[in-house]
């Protein structure tokens, strides 16, 4: 730094020596000090104790040089409001920092601090405290006593834990420790009342903190940590937040407790090992953006999540009238209602061979239903869209006749042996149920051709339909299938649709390239590394001579 910059104040520039003309108005000299000096982006390889010859100065800023010390006339500058040593190689602080009584910024981020002054607490003033990206192992315990400061940034040093003391900063308002190697957040930071903005990203949590006095809390970043559960409790704190960011972790589920957050306009839960969604997610009223990408949804469609916030909020809410009857449905059918309540349709019974009860929220099918049918020969049953927990067992007196059988959207978590008995079945549609295994008695229905077992709980491909010869259509999309046998499914010979969407398969193998009469094998949504996507977008055929490609030869 040149020599005349520091006693700017008390020489006379040379321009005053060589023209003595100047009136008193433009001796500017003689009327102020220097309160500004701005030497950034230099090369600056130490500063000048003559510092302390600008005692007026407020803002002091040399970042991005190359000082490996400050001088300790720092000290001397009382009136220094802001100090930016920020993108230096500093090792340490000088103590005479300490003295300075009206400092409210000191900003010593990029440097190489394994530690900070343990008086660093007397800078009663400071606002604004940044230490990030250096090496910082521990904070003083004296910070505590920065009751004025507003925003604190720890970000990118070596932490494992936070001082319970940070608790008293009553005015902080952001919070930035992300990048250390934090596990926990201890309790007493819960006590901060003015915190706005917190983030912990990228540090070793394993669950979300408890803050029930941060009221006031807008946002919260806790992505890429090892976060696997989401506490309903510690969201029920957090009602004024308006982003909650957990992408990368290892969140298995959302509660329902999530709608509490009504302020909430941005939720990034992206690459997680999330399988459901509360549906009631839709009802948030100011949620702008939802990243759900990387996770084993098995109720979203790939291309649903593609089409942004907006659509997929509406699918959402769509799928709450699905769940349950709204206040202006009819009551739930149970055993008990008369058959003049249970509308049986008898014309359909006899014109279109159609038995139907479906969308009633029925617990059961009432008798009267069963007893309309009389003589008449019914091909078709629709028993979808009820709270059924069982195959109704009087389905076995339309063995003669029914081909066609559904009972999707129930309950049902296994299948009786009276269905079995259906020995003219073609179609069966069992999908959004709660089936975990089929009953080998199934092997009876030879004339089976489609079976959709679509949204069920599946983890293992259900044996006995390999013994299917007449299979055309197998429709198992989002369960959590992680395997199949390609020389069993090769048996069945007339099989054209295998729909194996959003299952758990971490391995397609290469003989299922030899189904030859697979039209459509649907495989997206799966954990496998290859096929690759590019391959899977180019159709079926593509995909099975992919895979016959990579038969051991």
């Amino acid at each position: 730094v040149p020599e005349h910059v520091w006693r700017i104040n008390l020489d006379t520039p040379e321009e005053a020596q060589q023209n003595l003309s100047f009136g008193a108005a433009d001796r500017w000299w003689e009327q102020t000090d220097l309160t500004k000096l701005i030497l950034a982006s230099n090369k600056l390889q130490s500063l000048s104790e003559d510092v302390q010859l600008l005692p007026a100065l407020t803002i002091l800023d040399v970042h991005d040089n190359q000082l490996t010390s400050l001088p300790s006339a720092l000290g001397q500058l009382e009136n220094l409001q802001k100090l930016d040593v920020s993108h230096n190689k500093l090792r340490s602080l000088p103590e005479e920092l300490l003295q300075l009584p009206r400092l409210r910024s000191l900003l010593v981020q990029h440097n190489e601090l394994s530690q900070l002054p343990e008086g660093l607490g007397q800078l009663l003033r400071l606002e604004e405290l940044d230490v990030s990206n250096n090496q910082l192992t521990a904070i003083p315990s004296s910070f505590a006593l920065l009751v004025n400061l507003v925003r604190l940034n720890l970000a990118c040093n070596q932490l494992k834990e936070l001082p319970a003391d940070l608790s008293a900063m009553k005015s902080l308002r952001q919070l930035d420790c992300t990048k250390n190697y934090l596990e926990t957040v201890p309790p007493k930071l819960a006590t901060m009342a003015s915190l706005e903005q917190l983030y912990l990203r990228k540090n070793k949590l394993r669950s979300l903190p408890e803050l029930p006095s941060c009221k006031l809390l807008k946002e919260l970043h806790a992505g890429e940590n090892q976060i696997e559960i989401l506490n309903a409790e510690n969201l029920k704190q957090l009602s004024s937040l308006c982003v909650l960011e957990l992408r990368d972790n290892k969140i298995k589920a959302v509660p329902e407790e999530i709608t509490v957050l009504q302020k909430l306009e941005r939720l990034d839960l992206a690459n997680n090992d999330i399988s459901r969604l509360p549906y009631t997610l839709g009802n948030l009223p100011q949620l702008k953006f939802l990243a759900l990408e990387g996770n084993p949804l098995r109720t979203i469609r790939r291309d649903l999540l593609q089409k942004g916030t907006q659509e997929l909020l509406k699918y959402l809410r769509s799928k709450i009238q699905d769940d349950g009857p709204g206040p202006n449905e009819e009551p739930p059918v149970t055993a008990m209602t008369l058959p003049s309540q249970s509308k049986v349709n008898i014309h359909t019974i006899t014109t279109l061979k159609l038995l139907e009860y479906s969308d009633k929220q029925a617990a059961e099918i009432p008798e009267a239903v069963f007893d309309a049918v009389g003589a008449n020969p019914v091909a078709t049953v629709n028993f979808s869209k009820n709270q059924l927990r069982e195959v109704p067992p009087r389905l076995v007196e339309l063995k003669d006749s029914v081909c066609d059988v559904s009972l999707g959207f129930n309950k049902i978590s296994s299948i009786s042996s009276e269905l079995c008995l259906l020995q003219k079945l073609t179609h069966l549609d069992l999908r959004n149920n709660f089936l975990t295994a089929l009953p080998e008695e199934m092997e009876a229905l030879k004339r089976l051709h489609t079976i959709n077992l679509a949204y069920n709980r599946f983890k293992v491909f259900p044996s006995v339909l390999y013994h299917l010869p007449a299979l055309e259509n197998i429709l198992l999309s989002n369960n959590q299938v992680g395997s199949i046998d390609p020389v069993q499914l090769k048996g069945l010979d007339k099989l054209g649709t295998l729909d194996l969407q959003n299952n758990d398969l971490l391995h397609v193998p290469p003989e299922l390239g030899n189904c030859e009469n697979l039209r459509s094998l649907l495989l997206e949504g799966n954990p496998f590394r290859t096929p690759r996507a590019a391959v899977l977008a180019k159709g079926t055929a593509a995909v099975l001579e992919y895979l016959r490609s990579r038969i051991p030869s």
